[in-house]
């Protein structure tokens, strides 16, 4: 009974994040690639997304806080950004980063800051519907289940 309600939470939270534009189908593909072999394979995709975002916004941050400010440093990081919210599927981190790219090019350093936070946000609320996921389908299997594919 608690395996079923878990994976019912599971589905209705992984269909909003398709409904709410966080995550596109790139996700889908990445949990695909997830098998016996290889059953951490999503934790760790998520995991060094996490660790690799957190290092460009800081570099960012700071590029962003220089006098003056390099733009075309700043455009390389959102750039990588944006490749690495491609590469996990996050779609609305990679939205952030078309327009931010844009003030970027247009030397617009309010702009940027701006953006800067728009993206500091929506990576935050992605990363901590991620891990939701990931501990939901950590409970099912705990409780002897097994995590059901998405369609």
């Amino acid at each position: 009974m608690e395996v079923l309600r878990l994976q019912q939470q599971l589905i209705e939270l992984t269909n909003s994040l398709f409904q709410e534009g966080f995550l596109d189908d790139q996700f889908t593909q990445i949990q695909m690639l997830q098998d016996e072999g290889n059953p951490d394979f999503v934790q760790e995709v998520v995991g060094l997304f996490a660790e690799d975002s957190e290092r460009i916004l800081s570099e960012l941050t700071k590029a962003l806080e220089m006098e003056p400010v390099d733009f075309k440093k700043v455009d390389a990081y959102v750039h990588q950004f944006k490749g690495s919210s491609s590469s996990i599927g996050a779609q609305r981190v990679k939205a952030v980063c078309v327009d931010f790219r844009a003030y970027a090019e247009t030397e617009n350093k309010e702009g940027c800051l701006q953006a800067l936070q728009q993206i500091k946000q929506e990576f935050f609320a992605v990363k901590s519907k991620l891990e939701a996921l990931l501990q939901l389908e950590q409970q099912i299997l705990a409780a002897g289940g097994s995590v059901p594919m998405m369609e």
